[in-house]
């Protein structure tokens, strides 16, 4: 027997958030916009009892499917090979997020540069800022060849690729040109400038985003055509656009690091196929991405003698360990109460830290100001960070 529900005859709905409302408003609550609710038809819900109009599916076991074997697409890039695993498994689907002008766009040319049979999509940049960007990589790498090689530093190889570029918006025009062209690797830059025919609004916007991810996906399952999609993130250090963008994929990555200093981190959050506690570690320079090959000699190569309020720790990013230098000056405070700062490691924390070391350690710290700085713009979020600022302030 089946059960109607009752349904409201009509419904508004924002256009960029596709957020609902009973009765229209002028501004959306969710998302802040204006002008974007619009009236759309409801549709009558139907929730049927289960009979047996639909036929069972067949099930086997574990022991009657065989092992597949795949073979991974190996980057020649050590830090990222790591990260993802062991290399890109083919017909997989990667989210690439970070700040703007934390160097995605650029890792991602390397990428498409180091594999053979990529395609490369920018809706952000024309054909020929690509060309000057991965010229200049071209002539980095063919410099730092002529020149003696870095122990702790590595630099990429540019073999010869046949890299294809496009600059199409058009999720179905795009569909279609990977089934076709069968690339081995496509990249594109990114995610917010893709639209979809099948979904409403301008893109960048949820509905966008979530339509064209699905499509994508579609895509790479179909053809075992892998797919690395860059995506921005917001305010609060989330990729922009709905949260279900990282369910769809299958690795995402973040592109860390302070723009302030040359060290990058990409870590991976999710990974179906590898673990998420390995992180690579990049220098970004004038003419792209190099390796860190050493990270704790990088950051340690510019240490002088032992100076007070000067200690080295070490930290667990992922399961490499990282030596880093902690820096602390105390110094009388000039105003009525003692003021605390820290660069790259947590003010709360210090707080608690400092009213430990007065309460318990005898330190007579309310009259002197705390500044706290991790070198290299790593941040310190282990626990295990606190004994050495309570030396470094000591």
């Amino acid at each position: 027997m089946a059960l109607n529900m009752k349904k409201s005859e009509t419904i508004f709905s924002c256009t960029n958030c596709d957020a609902q409302y009973q009765k229209w408003v002028g501004r959306c609550l969710e998302c802040g916009k204006w002008g974007s609710i619009e009236q759309v038809e409801s549709k009558k819900l139907k929730v049927k009892s289960v009979n047996q109009t639909h036929p069972a599916i067949k099930t086997k076991s574990l022991d009657e499917i065989d092992s597949m074997s795949v073979k991974r697409i190996q980057t020649n890039m050590g830090e990222l090979d790591r990260v993802l695993g062991g290399g890109i498994v083919p017909g997989s689907l990667i989210l690439l997020g970070g700040e703007p002008g934390i160097g995605k766009s650029t890792l991602a040319l390397q990428l498409a540069t180091v594999v053979p049979n990529t395609l490369y999509i920018s809706g952000e940049e024309s054909a020929g800022q690509v060309k000057l960007r991965a010229d200049r990589l071209e002539k980095q790498e063919t410099r730092n060849l002529k020149q003696q090689e870095d122990s702790s530093v590595s630099s990429f190889k540019f073999p010869v690729s046949s890299l294809q570029f496009a600059s199409d918006t058009n999720v179905e025009t795009l569909c279609v040109t990977i089934r076709q062209d069968k690339p081995a690797l496509t990249i594109i830059d990114s995610i917010q400038t893709i639209y979809s025919d099948d979904a409403t609004g301008e893109p960048g916007n949820p509905n966008q985003i979530r339509a064209c991810t699905s499509k994508l996906l579609e895509v790479a399952k179909s053809t075992s055509a892998s797919l690395v999609i860059i995506g921005h993130i917001t305010k609060d250090g989330a990729v922009a656009g709905p949260k279900m963008l990282e369910h769809l994929v299958d690795t995402v990555l973040y592109f860390e690091g302070d723009s302030q200093h040359d060290m990058r981190i990409l870590r991976a959050t999710k990974n179906r196929f590898g673990s998420t506690d390995e992180v690579g570690i990049f220098e970004m320079t004038g003419t792209g991405l190099k390796e860190v090959m050493n990270p704790s000699e990088y950051l340690l190569e510019e240490r002088g003698e032992d100076m007070p309020g000067s200690v080295v720790t070490c930290l667990l990013e992922g399961t490499r360990p990282l030596l880093v230098e902690i820096q602390a000056l105390v110094n009388k405070t000039s105003f009525g109460y003692p003021v605390r700062k820290a660069s790259g490691f947590d003010l709360n924390r210090l707080h608690v830290l400092s009213a430990v070391l007065q309460k318990r350690a005898g330190l007579n710290l309310a009259q002197y100001d705390i500044h706290l700085n991790v070198v290299g713009g790593i941040k310190a979020n282990e626990p295990a960070t606190d004994l050495a600022v309570c030396l470094a302030i000591a």
